[in-house]
């Protein structure tokens, strides 16, 4: 099971591409919602949005993964979107409109500060939210806040309650807004129950598209650079030893890519392997853009640890996203809970 690009599929990539080149980064959002309406792609339309699905989100994730753009497609469109599908079409009606057409940036708070996604890190108890949640995507600046709570429920809570503080946090990340969320007793209005292991699924398999762009331009990029840095006479990439290493990166990116998609062909298929394929995706994109990134530095040399040159941004995205929604290897004991127990005497 994979994506099929179709020829919808593979315009949408090359409109967003275009537009991704051509904008300044703090103009490409108001872009992106109005001229190609991306953050109601995966919101159906009796709700505001497009009506297609996480697929079309995924491939615009992809390019913004490539440039490392900092939008709040991921957190917004995405991560609380989803969570207002999956639980309340009141809330839904309410609230997805102005996600849909990027005129409000909603967030969602969720986990502690330990990373873990697995268990929320707010309690709710007759309506009032204690506790503090940490990695919260857009936090700061959204216009609506969802809390997921320890009882597996959603709320809504009213940015404005003095209970409330949002404060944004300095990250290794520079493109990417995270802010501790901090509830005091705040009044939360209940939404309903959230199947949050679901919304960690989706969560992960949208992540996976960002790292899969990253890594592919983090490559590309090194590339282009052995071919133009010359050292005893000749290229740096006429080296076999080089080309070896870059090959090996090649089929890494092209494996996380087929993983990233056929993670997110079953989630929107709703298929029972869907938090197997969600997992491996989330652990397998991770390490690729993290050995990417790394071996960008290193055959950059000295230039590759300079502020100036974009490979520290790509190595900092690596390591901050593997952080994101549970770390790799919170997602590989969960496989060992997921996939069949081989048979004795089996290869």
């Amino acid at each position: 099971m994979t994506m099929e690009l179709t020829e919808e599929r593979l315009a949408l990539r090359e409109v967003v591409g275009d537009l991704l080149a051509l904008t300044p980064p703090e103009k490409v959002w108001p872009r992106l919602c109005g001229e190609i309406g991306a953050a109601g792609l995966a919101i159906p339309e009796r709700y505001g949005g497009a009506g297609a699905s996480l697929l079309e989100t995924h491939i615009v994730l992809e390019q913004l993964g490539r440039t490392l753009t900092p939008t709040p497609l991921l957190g917004s469109a995405v991560l609380a979107a989803q969570a207002l599908l999956l639980t309340s079409p009141a809330a839904a009606e309410r609230l997805l409109p102005g996600i849909a057409d990027g005129s409000q940036v909603a967030a969602l708070a969720w986990a502690g500060a330990d990373g873990r996604w697995d268990v929320p890190a707010v309690t709710a108890s007759d309506g009032t939210l204690r506790g503090t949640a940490h990695y919260v995507l857009d936090g700061d600046t959204a216009g609506i806040l969802l809390v997921a709570t320890r009882d597996g429920a959603l709320y809504e809570v009213d940015t404005a309650d003095p209970a409330v503080t949002r404060t944004a946090v300095t990250t290794v990340d520079l493109t990417r807004r995270l802010a501790v969320v901090e509830l005091r007793g705040a009044a939360g209005r209940r939404l309903g129950p959230c199947p949050l292991a679901h919304l960690r699924d989706i969560a992960c398999v949208a992540l996976s598209a960002e790292q899969v762009g990253a890594a592919a331009r983090a490559l590309e990029l090194t590339v282009e650079y052995t071919r133009t840095r010359v050292q005893f006479g000749q290229p740096i990439g006429a080296f076999q030893a080089l080309q070896h290493r870059l090959a090996d990166l090649h089929i890494l990116v092209e494996s996380a890519r087929s993983a990233s998609y056929a993670a997110a062909s079953a989630l929107v298929a709703g298929a029972p392997e869907t938090p197997a394929l969600a997992a491996v995706a989330k652990v397998h994109c991770s390490e690729t853009l993290q050995a990417v990134a790394a071996e960008m530095i290193q055959l950059h040399g000295g230039i590759g640890i300079t502020w100036e040159h974009d490979a520290h941004r790509y190595f900092k995205r690596a390591h901050g996203a593997a952080h994101l929604f549970g770390h790799p290897r919170d997602h590989v004991t969960r496989l060992s809970t997921l996939l069949p127990t081989p048979t004795p005497g089996t290869p």
